[in-house]
């Protein structure tokens, strides 16, 4: 049985999860396990315990792996490392322990046996894991969206300081969407707010099959006006009117939003605004070009989700001063 099919056999997704991060895995590749943990479908603990179970291996607590001993790296050279996709972290007497994607690659196993001259304990880790220990230790860069997916899962003292902060701003930031008048108004809360997560940020308005600069910061979109194709980022997110995270891709029908950025964003993200049941508008963020968002998009989320009520509020005090006489 696969990996997929064993989740949801085992209650941690639903079909329905399993069939969209088979198709994210299509177009940008990784194990499945990654794309679901990048989706939001399940919690990278999770995971890692049905591991265990799947592959009838051990595991390994992350603080374990977080300060291993040079004289153990150096029992697999970084060539081997990255081949194999494994990392040493313990040795006694003849066995050396390993963290590896697959513990069931025997062959592999046992080829490194006989390169190493030790006997291979291997442990199941998840490829978000590796590929953070294998640029920790040998070196071996990660792409991007791996950066960007890991650090979402990792929570320091200072990150989760920084969250209570931003409730904290969101609480005010409500009173400004509680007083507006003018829809204008929203949309430039809005992109101010986003400033303390995000470089740049631009809503587009959508209409029918086209979308239409409304506002920009750090991006200039005025009379920017694009085609809704298929492929297309806009297209991705009216579909599922959901959230779009992760690179631009270099699809025909994001030609033109290319364009305007003046490249294809290694790390972006794109938000649905709501209203009465429809898609308004499209709000754009990203860190320029070659850098990532931060971890968490908690914070924009919510904004959007003050905006939709905020548009609400502006209709119903433009209902409430037409019944005044004169």
């Amino acid at each position: 049985m696969k990996l997929g099919e064993a989740l949801v056999n085992g209650n941690l997704i639903t079909p329905v999860q399993l069939r969209e991060a088979l198709e994210r895995q299509v177009i940008f590749g990784g194990r499945i396990g990654t794309n679901l943990v990048e989706l939001g479908f399940i919690k990278e603990e999770d995971i890692m315990a049905f591991f265990a179970k799947f592959f009838r291996t051990p595991t390994v607590k992350p603080e374990v792996l977080e300060e291993i001993d040079p004289e153990i790296l150096a029992s697999i050279d970084k060539e081997i490392a990255e081949k194999y996709m494994m990392v040493p972290f313990r040795r006694d007497r003849s066995r050396l322990h390993v963290v590896m994607l697959d513990p069931r690659s025997f062959d592999v196993i046992e080829e490194i046996r006989f390169k190493t001259g030790f006997d291979i304990i291997p442990y199941v880790i998840t490829e978000l894991r590796l590929m953070y220990y294998l640029d920790k230790y040998y070196g071996i860069k990660r792409d991007l969206r791996f950066i960007s997916v890991f650090d979402k899962i990792i929570e320091t003292d200072e990150e989760h300081t920084s969250r209570y902060a931003w409730e904290s701003q969101a609480l005010k930031v409500a009173e400004q969407f509680a007083s507006v008048h003018e829809k204008e108004n929203v949309i430039d809360i809005l992109l101010n707010e986003t400033a303390g997560v995000a470089s740049r940020a631009a809503v587009f308005e959508v209409n029918d099959i086209l979308v239409s600069g409304w506002k920009g910061r750090g991006i200039s979109v005025g009379g920017f006006e694009d085609r809704i194709k298929e492929s297309s980022i806009y297209d991705t997110v009216l579909k599922k009117n959901a959230l779009y995270r992760g690179p631009l891709l270099q699809e025909s029908g994001n030609g033109k939003l290319i364009e305007l950025l003046q490249s294809a964003p290694q790390d972006c993200c794109m938000i649905p605004i709501i209203f009465h049941g429809k898609v308004i508008g499209l709000l754009y963020v990203d860190n320029g070009n070659d850098k990532v968002l931060d971890a968490s998009l908690s914070y924009i989320g919510t904004l959007v989700a003050m905006a939709e009520v905020s548009f609400e509020f502006v209709l119903l005090r433009k209902k409430l001063y037409s019944v005044i006489p004169g």
